[in-house]
């Protein structure tokens, strides 16, 4: 596939910086690419991949609901659409979802990642800190940003990590879903960018 059409999930967070981040993966790859903000179930259409920034994840919730675009997506993500999500794009992909560490266990927007992740699990946004990580198969190095970043506390055995720090993962993969708690479009580094096309680019979605 040497053409991609990706949509920006553009209802809140770093969608430019993302945007940046995978132009530049797919000039290095060669592919031409078509970049879509989608805000209405109607921008889905042609998509081959979404990309969810970070952002906050209630109020995300709030807007796709408002306009139908939470279940038209949910839909295709079920069935097996191609998805990127970054610390609130991590939450929503989540199929267990807690507020704070004693709150009930809530279900993700679209609860496709065998995980259960903790909003908020490194801190507020003073606690913010970056460390450099390998991700396997993907990147021997990134700098990994942490801004308000959830914790992935539990895996199921269908989720593959493939980064993880302090004990925990960061970085997630199940079938065409990715997933990290850091910010890798911010890091400089388009790897994890380049590995999302790849996906794309091998997948029968479409």
């Amino acid at each position: 596939m040497k053409e991609i059409n990706i949509g920006l999930l553009g209802l809140q967070g770093a969608i430019e910086e993302h945007e940046a981040s995978v132009r530049s993966a797919a000039k290095a790859l060669g592919i031409q690419l078509d970049i879509h903000t989608v805000l209405l179930p109607e921008d889905l259409e042609g998509l081959h991949g979404i990309i969810m920034p970070g952002g906050e994840s209630t109020a995300m919730i709030k807007q796709g609901k408002k306009s139908g675009l939470l279940q038209a997506l949910r839909n295709k993500l079920e069935d097996g659409f191609p998805a990127f999500g970054t610390c609130a794009g991590a939450i929503l992909l989540s199929k267990r979802v807690k507020r704070d560490a004693h709150s009930e266990i809530t279900e993700g927007a679209f609860p496709i990642l065998d995980q259960t992740i903790l909003r908020n699990g490194y801190g507020r946004q003073k606690d913010s800190f970056a460390v450099k990580l390998p991700i396997r198969g993907i990147v021997d190095e990134i700098e990994a940003i942490f801004i308000r970043a959830p914790i992935i506390e539990k895996t199921g055995e269908e989720l593959k990590v493939l980064a993880e720090f302090g004990g925990k993962p960061v970085f997630v993969q199940q079938g065409n879903i990715i997933a990290s708690t850091f910010h890798p479009e911010l890091s400089g580094n388009n790897g994890v960018h380049k590995y999302f096309l790849k996906i794309i680019s091998e997948n029968t979605y479409q």
